[in-house]
């Protein structure tokens, strides 16, 4: 860390207090050069995740995006807006992982069905009816109907 008054490189840190979020650190340094002391700030800075959408074309990973649409699908359900706030953060951190700055939204959408599936199987269904742009009864059926499938194996 350079010193604002004298451009040393050389700091010692004599307090480090984190913010109450956790979201940044405050750090108390003293120049070796000079003497002065200085405040330091310090967030982790993630890198931009971009989204590629069915057109191929790119726009900002959105995270409201994701908590409207889960919101959406849990209307008059029993989740609490912690729930769906707990939702929309795994969903982000899952995606977070495995893509370093570009994600399908293909995958954005699987990983939500996927934590929605386990959380309220009726959100599921609305999600995945909005999402897979069912055209006709048959189409959800057919979705209702693998869920259900699915279901029975992962009780045996």
């Amino acid at each position: 860390m350079r010193c604002p008054y004298c451009q040393a490189l050389d700091s010692r840190v004599l307090e480090s207090r984190a913010s109450d979020d956790q979201s940044l650190v405050r750090r108390r340094r003293e120049c070796t050069a000079c003497g002065r002391r200085f405040t330091t700030y310090e967030r982790v800075e993630l890198v931009p995740l971009k989204v590629i959408k069915k057109d191929k074309s790119r726009e900002e990973f959105d995270r409201d995006k994701i908590r409207r649409g889960i919101s959406r699908a849990c209307e008059k359900r029993p989740i609490t807006t912690d729930q769906i706030e707990d939702l929309v953060d795994t969903v982000e951190q899952a995606i977070r992982v495995d893509f370093e700055r570009e994600v399908p939204t293909a995958e954005v959408g699987e990983r939500v069905m996927g934590f929605l599936k386990d959380l309220d199987p009726v959100a599921y269904v609305r999600f995945a009816s909005v999402y897979r742009e069912f055209h006709d009864l048959k189409s959800f059926t057919d979705e209702i109907m693998r869920f259900l499938r699915q279901k029975e194996s992962d009780a045996d």
